[in-house]
């Protein structure tokens, strides 16, 4: 039998956690700190200190780090709440890259790398990164990665270039995935490391202009000039890097997905009040009826982007890898969420496309959010091949 009421603990807390973002954070989307680039590294310590002290910080992080531990499908209720402001997974804690990297780290590293690399952020004291995608190597595909690791016995010597690196400027905490060459003192292949973001050969060349404006310090072009990095860096196994990668991002494109419901109910909110009071041709606009529809469509996409990904969330809560379910998932509601804050802007007219409101920034980041974790023809290709393996 299934099941959709919420515990009233679940409840509790999900309503604890909207009634912070709307209370303590959502004034902050106005602040001169949220730049072209996002929030800037003080505001996020700012925001952060206002969760910690409400003690709300972190709270999906495992309970051995002091965190509340939930479920996936937990996950879905609390994250959707935090996504009620842009900000909101930002004070929280709770925002990409920073989510997905606490997760593959508290599964794979080791009680020293935990100690060094993962604790920090999990207190919010730290950034971090996860440096994979390539300009002309991996992205979509990371088995074009060209980012090169030669292993002298006892270093490893890593040299390539990254770009679309979320939060590289300031971060501390990164993991940085390379190709080790073939060599004569262990195995190759795609491989996961973690350093300290200021680790000589790192070098951030620039933060690039993109159509978001919701991760800590923006996007960054990023050259590795002869980083040289002890073996006790490999984060699990040499050659494993997109088994580790897949870990991670499963569940990755499910908290995507819950944020930016969040954040597309908000955009809904908004558009109904409007709709409400804003009169046109002898009444509201809400009652012509190619707004009421509009408003319809809306509140049918994101009842039906909550039960997929609630659905996914099940399955992964079961054992299941749910690689399958979550492309599912990521490619259906970022399509319909983008639809979604499309409908809102223009029932909101040229308000719409100002920042009067947070609809127009919550439209571009929507937009870029179809990317996000894979684009949605790569999902549907990837779902199209295990229909064609295992056709129902």
């Amino acid at each position: 039998m299934i099941d959709f009421e919420i515990p009233d603990d679940l409840a509790a807390l999900r309503d604890e956690i909207r009634a912070f973002v709307v209370e303590k954070i959502v004034p902050y989307e106005r602040d001169p700190r949220v730049t072209r680039h996002g929030p800037n590294e003080d505001l996020r310590t700012e925001l952060v200190g206002l969760a910690r002290d409400a003690g709300l910080l972190t709270f999906q992080a495992p309970h051995r780090f002091g965190g509340r531990e939930p479920s996936h499908r937990e996950q879905a209720v609390l994250f959707e709440a935090a996504g009620w402001s842009t900000l909101g997974p930002v004070a929280l804690n709770c925002a990409a890259p920073d989510e997905g990297n606490m997760y593959l780290l508290s599964k794979i590293a080791t009680e020293e790398q935990a100690d060094k690399f993962l604790v920090p952020v999990i207190d919010g004291r730290q950034r971090s990164v996860f440096a994979m995608t390539e300009p002309g190597g991996a992205g979509s595909d990371p088995n074009q990665l060209a980012t090169a690791a030669v292993f002298d016995g006892t270093d490893y010597v890593i040299n390539g270039r990254k770009w679309l690196i979320t939060g590289a400027n300031k971060a501390r905490t990164w993991i940085i995935m390379a190709r080790v060459a073939p060599n004569a003192h262990g195995p190759d292949g795609p491989t996961l490391f973690l350093c300290d973001g200021q680790t000589p050969g790192i070098e951030l060349e620039r933060v690039m202009d993109t159509m978001d404006r919701n991760y800590v310090e923006g996007h960054g072009v990023v050259r590795f000039d002869d980083l040289r990095l002890p073996a006790a860096t490999v984060l699990g196994e040499v050659g494993q890097a997109l088994r580790y990668a897949q870990l991670r991002l499963a569940p990755a494109r499910l908290t995507h997905c819950m944020r930016w419901l969040g954040a597309a109910s908000r955009a809904q909110s908004i558009a109904i009040d409007h709709a409400r009071t804003r009169t046109g041709f002898g009444k509201p606009l809400g009652e012509h009826q190619g707004v009421s529809f509009m408003l319809a469509d809306n509140e049918i996409a994101l009842q039906q982007c909550r039960l997929a990904i609630w659905w996914a969330c099940w399955t992964l809560d079961g054992g299941a890898k749910g690689r399958h379910e979550s492309s599912m998932v990521k490619a259906y509601v970022s399509e319909e969420l983008f639809k979604v804050a499309d409908r809102c802007v223009q029932i909101l007219g040229g308000m719409g496309i100002s920042d009067e409101t947070p609809v127009g920034a919550i439209f571009s980041d929507m937009r870029a959010f179809r990317l996000y974790d894979g684009p949605t023809e790569v999902h549907k290709y990837a779902i199209a091949r295990q229909v064609l393996r295992n056709p129902s």
